[in-house]
């Protein structure tokens, strides 16, 4: 099999096999991230609105990568994954989360990062930038580690997407 293919392949089958958390408190955001989940192959998406429905969703649906927006309420998303990366307190403190926010400035993806985002995406965002996010997380994967008092993905490799393209 031809390395472009087999790379299809492995991208179509890791998307297909995730649960995906969708946290946003815009449904009609909620349905267009789902909408572009399930055209890129994800088959286990779940929903919520708040910040608190999230860490319980965390807690018991135990899903592989949570796309998290910056403007969630009730509990925000700096606050979110404060909780979330205190390893010892929260059940799952190394779980993948891509953050959603409307203002892409370099302020806004330094405090992503420092507070252990493994990804970033501005919105309007698109299905093959969502792709090309999770394939980051999933086949580049990083090991979660402490910068003072944060808890964070190790900086990044880079993925081939000479591989990928088109997936």
């Amino acid at each position: 099999m031809h390395e472009t293919q087999l790379a299809h392949a492995q991208v179509a089958q890791l998307i297909e096999e995730l649960t995906i958390l969708v946290a946003d408190n815009n449904q009609h955001m909620r349905k267009t991230t789902r909408m572009m989940l399930t055209n890129i192959g994800a088959k286990s998406i779940y929903e919520v609105d708040d910040g608190v429905a999230a860490l319980e969703a965390i807690r018991t649906l135990d899903p592989d990568v949570m796309i998290l927006d910056w403007a969630i309420p009730v509990l925000t998303a700096p606050e979110i994954m404060r909780i979330i990366r205190s390893p010892g307190v929260f059940p799952k403190a190394s779980l993948p989360v891509i953050m959603v926010t409307e203002r892409g400035t370099r302020t806004r993806v330094q405090e992503s990062i420092r507070l252990g985002a493994h990804e970033l995406l501005v919105k309007p965002m698109s299905p093959k930038a969502l792709q090309h996010r999770l394939v980051n997380i999933f086949l580049a994967q990083r090991p979660m580690v402490r910068t003072g008092k944060y808890y964070i993905p190790q900086p990044r490799r880079q993925v081939d997407w000479a591989l990928i393209e088109g997936a």
